[in-house]
């Protein structure tokens, strides 16, 4: 991944789908549907189960492998979880960190946020960090405050060079999984201000080069609308990802938008 190069940047989380054989199935149909979209970085995220059976199928391609979560400690008793080692063993390139699904379900805090990336850093993996607000805290206009919070605490200690590692998700908490989309505007607006957020930390061009996506019920329909608008750099797709088809469609549309607003 090179940010100073920008394409555009499309994940697909498999969240907890897929069998070993289904996922095997579903990547052997993204690798060969992918073959001549070099102009999109695209990424696969499958239950840890399967990760090193999509490695295998992804090796000779330009897809990438994700984990969908890790925890920041390097090994010991920690029942159920998995260290950034071991998802770079299995091939990984990618972790997705702090997804609104393991903050509101499973208690993940933003100190814990903060933990998971540098363990991700220190092992060359490329955190997927994920950000957002609630329905309740958007009606109360407190979108922006509750962003500003998770960039400031989940990216506490990380200097510039570590900076230039991380992927920023911006997904509203009411659009997971709910089939509620943001408005292009919507997300536009709260994308723009997390980039001003992280010029002011880490320096305007920085931030500029920095790939802030979008995640939240993105389909085939919606996604060349998104990502026209400027400071959308790519999707963090959940159910649309489960069939190689509409994925591949939105791959297809991220990169018609992408040369277009240039």
């Amino acid at each position: 991944m090179n940010k100073k190069t920008k394409i555009p940047f499309v994940a697909g989380n498999w969240k907890m789908h897929m069998t070993i054989p289904e996922a095997r199935e579903l990547a052997s149909k993204i690798v060969k549907s992918s073959v001549g979209l070099s102009e999109a970085e695209i990424v696969v995220a499958p239950p840890f189960t399967a990760l090193s059976e999509v490695m295998k199928v992804l090796e000779d391609s330009s897809v990438q492998l994700s984990g969908q979560d890790l925890y920041w400690e390097e090994k010991g008793a920690f029942t159920g979880e998995i260290s950034a080692s071991m998802l770079k063993n299995a091939g990984c390139q990618y972790v997705i960190i702090g997804h609104s699904e393991r903050r509101q379900y499973f208690g993940e805090t933003d100190s814990g946020v903060n933990k998971k990336i540098k363990a991700a850093l220190q092992h060359d993996l490329f955190p997927i960090v994920c950000i957002g607000e609630s329905l309740e805290e958007r009606e109360k206009g407190e979108t922006m405050g509750k962003v500003a919070r998770q960039i400031e605490k989940g990216l506490d200690g990380l200097g510039s060079n570590d900076f230039e590692r991380v992927i920023i998700a911006y997904e509203p908490v009411w659009a997971i999984g709910t089939g509620k989309t943001a408005t292009p505007a919507q997300a536009e607006e709260v994308q723009a201000f997390i980039r001003e957020k992280l010029a002011s930390r880490y320096g305007k061009d920085p931030a500029s080069c920095a790939i802030i996506i979008y995640g939240g019920s993105v389909k085939p329909e919606n996604s060349y609308d998104l990502l026209s608008e400027k400071n959308i750099d790519g999707f963090l797709v959940g159910g649309a990802s489960l069939e190689a088809e509409s994925f591949i469609r939105i791959i297809e549309q991220a990169i018609k938008a992408f040369k277009e607003k240039k």
